[in-house]
Formats: structure tokens, C-alpha cells, sequence
């Protein structure tokens, strides 16, 4: 694989996530970082360090960046959720292929907006959903398209995280920058994850969340129905005292289940034995199957049209809960 020339906008935690599985993968060299807060530097040159590694130089402005080192190969974008599309947009006008962090953007039209800018610079854009980059999911959604549960007649997932107590005072909780709160946050994998897995639009939903005295949702409940009559029933719950996922696919033949991050996979046949594990390729994490998809070896399986299939869910689900209907997609 070719030596790939990248940039990270936004040097926070999950940066820094992503930092120490890219230094477990041959062939990128992290060539420059934007980051204004000076404490989220100084964590970023220690993580470097910890690395054996001399930390890239820092920017304030990907303009600034550009300007003083040229167009890097690709950009990774981890910028709290209201800035993804302007710092997306700047990369892929400079020509510059990018994975940007999950959620794609704030809503649908935001979603539409990248889509357009895409098509117009014909660059590479995929968003850093785990669940859809992992080779996990990959092989349940085989699994499912090979009949193996037979008819799927529902999905049940839920998640729980210590999120609301981590939070506290950060710009997760501040909805003019987050966007949501919990749902919107760590259970954008939930909804990915089992949209995903059912590869239709959900086009029915009854949503119900509770902010438990803060400005974002840290609790909800979501029960939804696909086009085909699946029905759903998600349930997020932000202020857990640890951090769980389940996803189940229920078929009239057998039922799988995994995390919310595809991170494994289990398979029982209805009528007998017990869940046994499934097999499927092991992945380094989101830049690895990035890096595929540049090359070309394999299909990318999280384009921006995942992005908007996601935020048009959000829009309904956020609807559902405001007016405390049902809400049918158009």
C-alpha cells in the first residue's frame, strides 16, 4: 500500500482515539494537525512522544495548513459535529479525499449539501460509522442477504454509556454545537448500525426522550418500522454506569447479534444449538478500511449517502419527539 499523506482537523479525544490505531498501520504519515485549544496540543505531542514520534506542526485554519504545506493526500476530520461540513467542504475544494467523523453533519440538509460538493469535486468522502466500515457487519449483512435468518421480522438494539456525567460542561451538551445529545452522539452507532444491517429506510418512527435536566437528549426510546414491515425498537440510555451495546436481527430462521461498533458477531439457528461465534476479517479500525477504499480494494461502504440516510432518520426521530407523534417519511 502507497505511502498516504494525511491531515487530522481537530485533535481531541477521539483524535487521539484514532491517532494511536493509525500508528499501528504502515504507509500514512500524519503530515500536519489543525487544533486552536492549546491544552488538546499539548495531550496530542504527548501521545506522539508516547509513540516514539516527533509531532506534526500545528495549524489554526486548514486554509493556514494549505497555505504553508501544500495538499496533503487526505484529511480526517474530528472537529465537534457543527463544524464537519465547512472543514469537509475546505478539503475536498483543495482536492483532498476525507473521512470525516461521525455524524457526517448537523441534518439532511447539511447532508445534501456535502453530497453536491462530493459530486462536484469528485473526491473521496467517507464517514467514520464503524459499524458500516466493519468487516463484521459486512459479513452479517452476507449472512442476511444469503437467507441465512431466514425472513427478518425485527431488531432490537440498545446502548448505555456514562455520557451524560462525562460530559458535564464540554460541547457535547452545548445542542448549537453538538447538534443532540446522546442519541445524536454515541447512539448515531446504534441507528447506523441497524439501518444498516436492514438496508432500507425506516419510514415510520414514534420517538420519546428525556434530557434529565440538561440542554440535549440523554435518554430515548425509539420504535420504527421499514418499508418491508420490520419493525424496530432502539432504546439509548446516556447516564448508564458503564458503556454496552447489543444489536439482535430476529429472523423466522435464526438471529444474529453484534455491537453497535460491529466489533463482533454471533449466529443461532432458530430450532436448535446455541449462539456461536462467526468468523470475518480483523480490522485495524476506520483509517484502515479508509485506506482501502483510496486504493481501491474494496467499495466504500459508508459514502455520504450513509451520512444523509442518517440524518434524515435524526430529523424524523427529533420530530417524533418534540411533537410527541408518530412520524411517517415523505
Amino acid at each position: 500500500m502507497a505511502k498516504t499523506t494525511a491531515i487530522i482537523v481537530g485533535t481531541g479525544g477521539m483524535a487521539r482515539h484514532h491517532i494511536n490505531a493509525m500508528a499501528q498501520i504502515r504507509g500514512t504519515e500524519i503530515c500536519g494537525l489543525v487544533e486552536v485549544a492549546e491544552d488538546q496540543r499539548q495531550l496530542t505531542r504527548a501521545l506522539f512522544a508516547e509513540h516514539g514520534k516527533v509531532c506534526p506542526p500545528f495549524y489554526r485554519t486548514i486554509k493556514e495548513l494549505l497555505a504553508t504545506q501544500g495538499t496533503p493526500d487526505a484529511a480526517f476530520i474530528n472537529t465537534p459535529h457543527k463544524f464537519h461540513l465547512e472543514n469537509a467542504a475546505d478539503c475536498l475544494k483543495a482536492g483532498i479525499d476525507v473521512l470525516v467523523e461521525k455524524p457526517m453533519v448537523i441534518d439532511a440538509a447539511e447532508a445534501r449539501k456535502l453530497i453536491r460538493l462530493r459530486e462536484r469535486t469528485e473526491r473521496l468522502l467517507v464517514v467514520a460509522f464503524p459499524g458500516s466500515l466493519s468487516p463484521a457487519v459486512k459479513k452479517a449483512k452476507e449472512m442476511i442477504a444469503a437467507g441465512k435468518l431466514g425472513r427478518v421480522t425485527s431488531v432490537t438494539a440498545y446502548v448505555h454509556q456514562h455520557w451524560k456525567a462525562a460530559t458535564v460542561g464540554k460541547w457535547r451538551q452545548d445542542p448549537e454545537i453538538s447538534g443532540g445529545g446522546f442519541l445524536f452522539d454515541t447512539g448515531s452507532h446504534m441507528v447506523n448500525t441497524v439501518v444498516d444491517l436492514i438496508g432500507q429506510d425506516v419510514v415510520e418512527v414514534c420517538a420519546l426522550m428525556d434530557r434529565c435536566g440538561t440542554r440535549v437528549d440523554i435518554n430515548s426510546t425509539i420504535s420504527g418500522r421499514c418499508r418491508d414491515g420490520t419493525m424496530l425498537s432502539l432504546a439509548a440510555a446516556g447516564d448508564s454506569m458503564h458503556c454496552t451495546s447489543e444489536v439482535t436481527v430476529m429472523g423466522d430462521e435464526g438471529i444474529l447479534q453484534t455491537g453497535i461498533w460491529g466489533e463482533r458477531l454471533r449466529f443461532k439457528p432458530v430450532k436448535k444449538g446455541d449462539f456461536a461465534d462467526v468468523s470475518y476479517p480483523r480490522s485495524k479500525g476506520v483509517w484502515e478500511q479508509f485506506l482501502k477504499v483510496r486504493a481501491g480494494k474494496q467499495a466504500n461502504p459508508c459514502p455520504p449517502e450513509v451520512g444523509l440516510r442518517f440524518a434524515k432518520l435524526m430529523d424524523m426521530i427529533r420530530k417524533s419527539a418534540e411533537t410527541r407523534t408518530t412520524v411517517r417519511s415523505r
